[in-house]
């Protein structure tokens, strides 16, 4: 009993209220973790798969991304009935949990990797909390700070863990990775408060609810927020192929040392959070329809660069798109956030990031299929130009379209801006009234309460004043 009661204080205690600053951390450490292995990935994927390092490059992105699909609206929605604190920390355990089998045994490493996709799914729960934490006006700021966040932790890890495993090794490397990995899960438990109360959350959630592809289908039934995941899928497609292939593609085609490559993250990581930071300021200036079509834009300029670019300052030009078209994903969540009620958070956000997860499984392996059609060839131990360039046709492809998936991807972020285009430009259901307080008003509990000093003189739903 008094274990029941120990376990039971510690799921509902934490440092302060509920706040901003605690999903910022648990982000923050996760994908620091993670980014000091950039470059040491690279060079263990080559080392254990020499001859097929960008097809099973593909194949573990692959599975991990179908697994984040087929797992997210499962997770969000039992984040809306069970509370955010405990998925944040299962999320964060099992993404985080393949780290120190890097120098025990690459095979795990990398099939830990793929499994860990089940709950790979951080960012549906997190926004989930800011949603919790935050209001309407408040919320697009928010979201930008927490995709800043991810930049920001990006900035500085890749280079300090290419440093270490130049200067001593990638043992080192892993050390570091998974002390800020069990830092991370430390956090959550000691320091991050339930964001959800437990009189707002909704019932037990059915077996439809679970169901990815019930998901999809309801998906269908709103025509904003179809319209919205539709265009996640177009841009976000090209997105996860390149994010799985950009850091080999930098080394082995356009020949960066590790070092390069790693200062070059570093520095679109720095400037994406400035973006973000702005993001905030461009919903409320340009709103959430504009501000979703400006980051498609430059995300679609910024593939051309990728495309067609055969120089380093070409590259260079490439990264500066880049870091502004971060702003995309962050306004496309805020804006979902705003148009759906506060107890359906997790649901609607683990839809993205089901769709997001199935961009992660399909775009690695569209990447992959169209390099090898081109033969493009990014396996370390060969040379592209004396192994695959043997004829006149393939040497025009290399010469003019050096690297042909990001060019297929920028059309469909052609198609995703147009979809965008047909995009309301505002809905919402925010009320601004507290969780608990909304509780009170949604089950008729129209009178003075031990609630009620909390919150002004109210409006509410049938559109009466109320004294809540």
């Amino acid at each position: 009993m008094h274990g029941d009661l120990f376990i039971r204080e510690l799921w509902t205690s934490g440092i302060g209220m509920p706040s901003l600053y605690h999903a910022l951390v648990v982000i923050f450490l996760e994908f620091f973790a993670w980014g000091l292995l950039t470059m040491p990935v690279i060079q263990v994927l080559n080392t254990t798969f020499p001859d097929h390092t960008f097809l099973m490059n593909g194949l573990i992105m692959g599975i991990k991304g179908l697994l984040s699909f087929l797992s997210a609206p499962l997770v969000g929605a039992l984040s809306d009935v069970c509370g955010r604190k405990l998925f944040l920390l299962i999320t964060v355990f099992f993404t985080c949990l393949p780290i120190p089998l890097m120098t025990i045994n690459t095979f795990w490493f990398f099939a830990m990797i793929s499994i860990s996709g089940v709950f790979a799914v951080t960012f549906s729960v997190v926004f989930a909390y800011v949603a919790d934490v935050t209001d309407e006006k408040e919320r697009s700021l928010a979201y930008g700070l927490v995709s800043g966040t991810f930049a920001a932790s990006m900035v500085i890890s890749p280079a300090l863990g290419a440093y270490m495993m130049d200067r001593w090794s990638i043992t080192l490397v892993v050390a570091l990775a998974t002390s800020v990995a069990i830092l991370d899960v430390f956090f959550i438990i000691v320091a991050v408060p339930e964001s959800l109360p437990e009189k707002v959350r909704v019932s037990p959630i059915s077996w439809e609810q679970a169901d990815p592809f019930a998901s999809l289908r309801n998906v269908g039934k709103d025509p904003t927020i179809l319209l919205l995941c539709i265009a996640v899928f177009l841009s976000y497609l090209p997105e996860a192929g390149q994010y799985s292939c950009i850091f080999v593609y930098l080394k082995l085609v356009m020949g960066w040392s590790a070092p390069m490559v790693a200062v070059f993250v570093g520095l679109v990581g720095l400037m994406a959070v400035m973006a973000q930071l702005s993001l905030g300021m461009l919903m409320k200036n340009l709103g959430s329809k504009h501000t979703i079509m400006l980051g498609l834009l430059f995300e679609m300029l910024q593939l051309l660069w990728y495309g067609f670019g055969t120089t380093t300052w070409m590259m260079w030009a490439a990264g500066i798109l880049a870091s502004m078209s971060s702003i995309t994903y962050p306004s496309i969540s805020a804006f979902i956030s705003i148009i759906s009620t506060r107890d359906k958070q997790g649901v609607v956000q683990g839809m993205v990031t089901g769709m997001r997860g199935l961009c992660n499984g399909l775009g690695p392996a569209m990447f992959g299929i169209i390099f090898y059609m081109f033969h493009v060839d990014l396996n370390d131990e060969h040379n592209n130009e004396s192994t695959h360039s043997t004829d006149a046709q393939d040497d025009i492809y290399s010469q003019f379209v050096p690297g042909p998936p990001f060019v297929f991807g920028a059309f469909l972020v052609v198609c995703a801006l147009l979809v965008a285009s047909f995009i309301p430009t505002k809905q919402s259901v925010e009320t601004g009234i507290p969780l608990d307080s909304m509780y009170e008003i949604e089950h008729g509990q129209k009178v003075a309460g031990t609630l009620s000093p909390l919150i002004p003189h109210s409006r509410s739903l049938d559109g009466s004043t109320a004294i809540l």
